[in-house]
């Protein structure tokens, strides 16, 4: 892809949505933090509405850590893989009293060495609550870079690469938002919505859905 399409596609997404937001959520770093983390195989919808309640019992790493896993559980059992998810928690939140004096840390190394938090949603919680330009990969996002010639890859670590070295600076601080946004609701996994698609024009993608 040339550089001027690439900023075409940019500049179309960014006149559509100039402040994109995390569909997550969540007043404090700690609580995205918890919501990326529960995120893994679930919808953000779901999230939310486990997180509703949980947030207003157990907000901070001391609270949750004091409900235990089996108290946790009873707060997120409607997300899928939730024994994990609340081990993991539970394990993350004491590394965070134990090492971080209580407080979400602001490094890649950092985060990716609590439990259950992995490359992705590092880059998440840096780029929406820390308001760095790191680009988080999932499988929407991995689609449509792939789908519209953004970034080529076989995996999302490829493909974040790719993205980091060709997206121009003044967009990477919302380009995952942008992408997993377009990904969700019209760069779709099945039949893309390619009729209403605002970056048709400079999408590299051969079979362009019709209008139904």
């Amino acid at each position: 892809m040339t550089p001027a399409r690439r900023r075409a596609i940019f500049e179309a997404l960014r006149s559509a949505n100039p402040e994109p937001r995390s569909e997550l959520a969540f007043h404090t770093a700690f609580e995205l933090l918890v919501a990326v983390v529960l995120s893994a195989q679930a919808t953000d919808r779901s999230v939310n509405l486990a997180t509703a309640g949980l947030f207003r019992v157990a907000n901070t790493p001391a609270k949750m850590l004091a409900l235990g896993e089996e108290g946790l559980i009873e707060h997120i059992r409607t997300i899928g893989l939730f024994r994990t998810k609340a081990r993991n928690l539970i394990g993350l939140c004491r590394a965070l009293l134990d090492r971080h004096g209580g407080q979400v840390p602001r490094t890649r190394e950092a985060l990716q060495a609590l439990p259950g938090v992995g490359r992705k949603t590092a880059n998440v919680v840096l780029n929406v609550a820390f308001g760095e330009p790191t680009i988080a990969v999932d499988t929407h996002i991995f689609r449509v870079a792939n789908r519209t010639g953004l970034a080529h890859g076989k995996n999302v670590d490829e493909v974040e690469q790719q993205l980091v070295a060709t997206v121009p600076e003044q967009f990477r601080q919302h380009t995952h938002h942008w992408l997993i946004l377009h990904g969700r609701y019209v760069c779709i996994a099945r039949k893309p919505k390619c009729w209403q698609c605002g970056i048709a024009r400079s999408c590299e993608f051969d079979h362009k859905t019709p209008a139904p």
